[in-house]
């Protein structure tokens, strides 16, 4: 009869060891908003390739600029993908490879692609959000006011525990994702228990003369390996 206490106890403790072993720990448990960010930073900077998507519902009206963007990104740096832009009112969907320095895209009524100048559409080179000094990482570190918030489950069959994290950053880093950003931004990044940024939402004036608006940019399938040339 006295076995009966221990063997439950046991069973028990089993039980909850298989039960918990299919969840991460968030990074949080050990580290601070500061070392996470700088883990994140690595993370991204360290991989062979990764699906970036950037997007908005609040372009202010007048503004020639992005609204939606999808594609790869690689360390070269280089990517390839679509970007959507605000031109005179109309959207127009281009389709950019960027590498070398040079961003290509297929421009509407033309055929093939011909070097473009991003900064003419309100664009940054999209190749340069991978760049490990001036791309999207170069923002972690300069994240201040870093705070932790809220634990979220993500990715496939909310499988994933994401921990979210806000802060406050410089114009001088948001330029790199959108050239034109002035002021101080407020930003929310989730960043999955491994270390890998999914997510950031800036908040701030991007264009001159325009109101305040969101960016939310998108970073998934950490690992994927792509060629990109040029066209």
């Amino acid at each position: 009869m006295r076995r009966a206490p221990l063997l439950l106890a046991v069973v028990t403790a089993l039980a909850l060891t298989s039960c918990s072993g299919d969840d991460s720990e968030p990074v949080s448990t050990d580290r601070s908003p500061e070392e996470v960010t700088e883990l994140a930073k690595t993370t991204l900077d360290e991989t062979s390739g990764v699906s970036i998507s950037l997007s908005t519902d609040d372009l202010p009206e007048d503004v020639t600029g992005v609204v939606d963007a999808s594609g790869v990104g690689t360390p070269a740096p280089a990517f390839e993908g679509d970007i959507t832009v605000i031109l005179l009112g109309n959207s127009v969907e281009v389709p950019v490879v960027a590498v070398d320095d040079v961003v290509y895209a297929e421009l509407p009524l033309t055929s093939g692609f011909q070097e473009v100048d991003p900064a003419e559409y309100g664009a940054p080179d999209p190749a340069q959000l991978m760049s490990t000094e001036e791309g999207f990482s170069s923002v972690l570190p300069e994240t201040t006011d870093l705070e932790e918030g809220d634990t979220v489950r993500g990715g496939a069959d909310n499988s994933e525990v994401l921990t979210e994290y806000a802060g406050i950053v410089p114009d001088t880093v948001v330029k790199n994702v959108i050239p034109s950003a002035s002021g101080d931004f407020d930003v929310t990044y989730t960043i999955t228990a491994e270390g890998e940024l999914r997510e950031a939402v800036l908040t701030g004036v991007f264009y001159p003369d325009s109101a305040e608006m969101t960016y939310t940019i998108g970073f998934d399938d950490y690992g994927t390996e792509q060629d990109i040339t040029a066209p």
